[in-house]
């Protein structure tokens, strides 16, 4: 019994160094990873008056929650307005809305569009990607369903470097806008959410697998509304599927 207890106090004491180890070694990797993500695209995260020389295909804006009475919320509302403002200075004549339109009962993209088009852009330089679940999923649309190959990005700063570390795995020539017009309320949690979700979208990008909808391409030099949801466009495949969805 006594030989048995120094033979326990050893092991334990083992596993704790190796737990140790283990969760510096998970330390390092997840801030390595994230300095590496923000570092590698640091240099393209631009002014609006940079941006109105880039050129562009398109101006991409990343979708964000809309409230219940389709508005959108502050976070989007100023990723819109930003988007405008780079509409309005020449930067692009096509704007990308990506966002999650899975539900009939949700719908992030009609209510981004119709807020541009309330505001004076043309309809048909406003496309619309029902199927931008994730930001991963949205930069692989932007090239592979729009053929976008130079595009502006807007969303908030925080998320900028995630966004752009994807765009250029994929083959994108991409700069971005940041939309920080306010101080939004719960930042600190999605500070921390974004320092998890470089690391993930870090891994992603290294097997590149198919976003959950392709479909056929909508080049974004068309007209963008090919793609409205109505009862006269069958977008790429994906709004029947919507639907189907929605009635399970």
């Amino acid at each position: 019994m006594k030989t048995a207890v120094p033979k326990l106090r050893r092991r334990g004491k083992g596993l704790l160094i190796a737990g140790m180890a283990l969760l510096m070694a998970a330390i390092f990797f997840i801030a390595g990873t994230n300095a590496f993500v923000r570092a590698s695209v640091s240099d393209r995260i631009v002014t609006s008056d940079t941006a109105a020389g880039i050129d562009a295909d398109c101006i991409l804006v990343l979708g964000a929650g809309v409230r219940d009475d389709n508005t959108p919320s502050d976070m989007l509302r100023d990723r819109l307005d930003t988007s405008l403002s780079l509409f309005e200075g020449g930067v692009s004549d096509r704007i990308l809305m990506s966002g999650d339109h899975g539900r009939a009962d949700y719908d992030e993209v009609n209510v981004m569009k119709s807020y541009a088009v309330d505001r004076g852009v043309p309809s048909d330089c406003v496309f619309m990607d029902h199927a931008g679940f994730s930001t991963y999923e949205s930069l692989y649309r932007a090239k592979d369903v729009f053929c976008a190959e130079k595009i502006i990005i807007v969303t908030q700063g925080y998320h900028l470097y995630r966004a752009l570390y994807i765009a250029e795995s994929l083959g994108l020539d991409a700069y971005g806008v940041a939309a920080d017009r306010h101080t939004y309320a719960g930042q600190f949690y999605r500070d921390i959410r974004e320092v998890a979700a470089r690391v993930k979208d870090a891994v992603i990008c290294v097997f590149h697998p198919l976003p959950t909808y392709l479909g056929d391409a909508i080049p974004i030099d068309g007209d963008g509304d090919q793609t409205n949801d109505d009862d006269r466009y069958v977008y790429s495949g994906f709004v029947p599927q919507v639907r189907r969805r929605a009635a399970l």
